[in-house]
């Protein structure tokens, strides 16, 4: 008490002369005083601490409730999966014993003697059904010979592969168990980004191990040739978590957590939950997901600055849709009336604005299935009919094509039944690269000495004079549009410079 009467009377001395303070300030100070006083007194009333806590804490341990809600009612339907993998001997099929190759300083970290039989992992997964259908990812489970599932409350059970989708790295597993309380699953598709999300696991086999971060973005891929759209989160994951889920504060798993980007740097992935929705009831029926394509290669209208700019505006009606770039010989969409420079719309009447949203829809259909695509090509808006077909093996519907403009420079010739035997290409009307220099705008766009050119800004080419006149009243600076048939595929390319500019 003493301390704080002290306080008060240098806090005045130090801010006014001894002749006195204004009366509004000498409220104020007597104010203050009081309130320091009441504050000393009711901490030595020795109140508890609920009686004098803030709003602010209030809403600080709400929210601290609401994690412990979301991580009891989630936790049980978390499951650690154990898997043990024969070591092959040397003579098997691989050429030699997996442990010869380990490096003596790995060795040490597997279990048994100096030469075991078996390498041992561990990762987790989600219950998903009251039955023992549990969702877990493919390289989990991938190569394994035996999996043991632990339950929450210490059941352990064997586990036998129900499916399993390299593609999207997603697999599902089966327990003889019945009773099992499932997770809920929720919608990714509106997960936002900055909410709070938990990843429950067993990271480094320390098991129903809960984490706490946000979502910190979505649509992320890595490899052109997978069906990727990860959630990224700054939730903890660590090897462990793998096949566990990514849950919002509604309890619902939004995602099953796939991968990491080094071990300290906070940043994860999980699997969309709708893209496992979408695939593992085809793995629980039918082992695996078989995907449809239409053999073409796309990318986004919106990112096609030198398409959008082209002189003569080729689609002036296209805002949104994914732009056709290249035909692939032998697929689906080379049987149909779809070209190179096609921007595709809609699907079935479903309106396409990303690449993704195209390859979802193709996907799904069934092989030999006809679609209906609608499509802008210069101002003509078409109907096409398409029919799907299965992707072949490590294929996929679409591919972003990447590409920088440079300078342009080719040099070409009309070409001949010779001159396509010569060139090992199939005789067609137009003209033949023979000649591309280097770091010029051709070179950069992919064009390579037997190519052959065959439209010019949606004109025919099929001799040396067209080529020159179409050249000649094109500008490299607003942009030209080049269809060519390279490999035996039909694509186009945009050339244009940039420079300048």
């Amino acid at each position: 008490m003493r301390m704080l009467a002290s306080a008060s009377r240098m806090f005045y001395a130090n801010r006014f002369p001894r002749s006195g303070a204004p009366k509004a300030v000498m409220r104020t100070i007597k104010l203050t005083a009081g309130c320091l006083l009441s504050a000393a007194a009711l901490i030595a009333s020795g109140l508890p601490l609920e009686a004098r806590r803030s709003p602010a804490l209030d809403l600080a341990r709400q929210l601290n409730e609401a994690f412990i809600e979301v991580a009891n009612d989630v936790s049980p339907a978390v499951v650690v999966i154990d898997i043990r993998q024969k070591i092959k001997e040397k003579g098997s099929d691989d050429g030699g014993s997996f442990w010869n190759i380990l490096p003596p300083e790995l060795r040490r970290h597997f279990h048994g003697s100096s030469h075991p039989q078996y390498l041992e992992g561990e990762g987790s997964g989600v219950i998903i059904s009251p039955d023992g259908y549990i969702l877990t990812n493919n390289h989990v489970v991938e190569g394994a010979d035996e999996i043991a599932v632990r339950l929450k409350d210490g059941r352990t059970y064997p586990a036998e592969v129900k499916g399993t989708d390299p593609e999207s790295d997603i697999a599902v597993i089966k327990i003889n168990a019945s009773g099992l309380t499932p997770a809920k699953l929720g919608n990714s598709d509106n997960a936002r980004v900055g909410e709070f999300v938990l990843a429950i696991g067993a990271p480094f086999e320390l098991d129903d191990t809960v984490t706490v971060g946000h979502v910190s973005a979505k649509g992320r891929s890595f490899e052109q040739d997978a069906d990727q759209d990860f959630i990224q989160t700054d939730a903890k994951i660590l090897p462990g978590n793998s096949g566990g889920p990514l849950v919002n504060l509604y309890g619902e798993v939004i995602g099953i957590n796939t991968m990491i980007e080094g071990l300290d740097t906070g940043i994860g992935f999980a699997v969309p939950i709708n893209l496992a929705k979408r695939v593992k009831d085809h793995l629980i029926n039918e082992g695996k997901f078989s995907r449809s394509w239409l053999g073409i290669r796309i990318h986004e209208l919106r990112n096609d600055e030198d398409y959008l700019s082209l002189e003569g505006k080729l689609a002036p009606d296209a805002r949104e849709g994914v732009v056709v770039e290249a035909i692939l010989p032998g697929g689906p969409a080379s049987k149909s009336d779809l070209r190179p420079g096609d921007v595709i719309t809609a699907v079935d009447g479903r309106t396409i604005q990303t690449s993704r949203q195209l390859r979802d829809e193709i996907a799904e259909k069934k092989p030999g299935n006809a679609t209906v695509l609608t499509v802008v090509r210069g101002k003509d808006h078409l109907t096409i009919n398409a029919t799907a077909a299965a992707t072949p093996a490590k294929q996929e519907l679409a591919a972003k094509a990447p590409a920088e403009p440079a300078d342009l420079g080719l040099t070409v010739k009309g070409l001949t039944k010779d001159m396509a035997e010569q060139y090992g290409i199939d005789f067609v009307p137009g003209v033949v690269v023979t000649a591309v220099e280097q770091y010029s705008l051709s070179d950069m766009r992919g064009i390579k000495p037997g190519d052959v050119i065959t439209e010019i800004n949606r004109q025919h080419i099929s001799t040396m004079r067209q080529f020159r006149d179409a050249v000649k009243s094109a500008n490299p600076k607003h942009g030209l549009m080049v269809n060519l048939v390279s490999d035996g595929a039909s694509r186009f390319v945009v050339l244009k410079d940039n420079a300048g500019n």
